[in-house]
């Protein structure tokens, strides 16, 4: 299972109505999953996100991931749900979800990723990593020597994330992340298939 590239969707930082391709063009570029981060959403609009999402992936090896709701997730067939600083914890949707279902847990500290783990996670986002304006209010960047302590701490995979670039990719790899996450690395970039090249070619061992 490949936790390598992770794309987190923020409709607002792109031009009206572009999201739908700017996924499809991820899917088709082989990005392992695509968080649907649309928290804001009415459940309808949401459901026709991640619908649209799903059919993009009916032949390809990436998968949907639903942030917070988990109810959309386990009605439109994803992949799974990732779940935030104040989701429900992943015990209870372990409870609920079938076997296969991913779970995934943002963490911002070496207590949080512990706990993620021993409430079931399948993966983590650990962040930020770098400096970045989006996760200001998670306070000042963690580093190098925190993503190698999480990394060496637990078991399961630890996605970097916040301020991650091209040149960045590497050096998290060698703290021990299993793969990248975010939002302008994915949306920023004329193109995606070019950008996913750049990111898989600096996974490559």
């Amino acid at each position: 299972m490949k936790f390598g590239l992770c794309y987190i969707t923020d409709r607002k930082a792109l031009e009206p109505d572009a999201l739908g391709p700017r996924i499809v063009s991820a899917v088709r570029a082989g990005v392992d999953l695509i968080q649907i981060r649309e928290k804001d959403l009415p459940t309808r609009e949401l459901m026709e996100i991640v619908r649209h999402a799903m059919q993009a992936t009916e032949r390809a090896r990436t998968r949907i991931l639903v942030n917070d709701r988990l109810d959309v997730g386990l009605a439109l067939g994803a992949a799974g749900v990732h779940l935030g600083t104040h989701s429900l914890p992943a015990r209870w949707v372990r409870g609920m979800a079938p076997p296969t279902f991913l779970i995934g847990v943002s963490c911002h500290s070496l207590e949080e990723a512990q706990a993620a783990e021993a409430d079931g996670a399948d993966y983590l986002l650990l962040g930020p990593i770098y400096e970045t304006p989006s996760k200001m209010q998670y306070g000042p960047p963690l580093g190098m020597e925190k993503l190698r302590e999480v990394t060496a701490r637990v078991h399961i995979p630890v996605l970097a994330l916040g301020g991650i670039n091209v040149d960045r990719v590497k050096p998290c790899l060698e703290c021990g992340a299993a793969g990248i996450a975010g939002i302008s690395l994915f949306q920023s970039c004329p193109s995606m298939e070019e950008r996913v090249r750049e990111l898989r070619a600096q996974l490559v061992p």
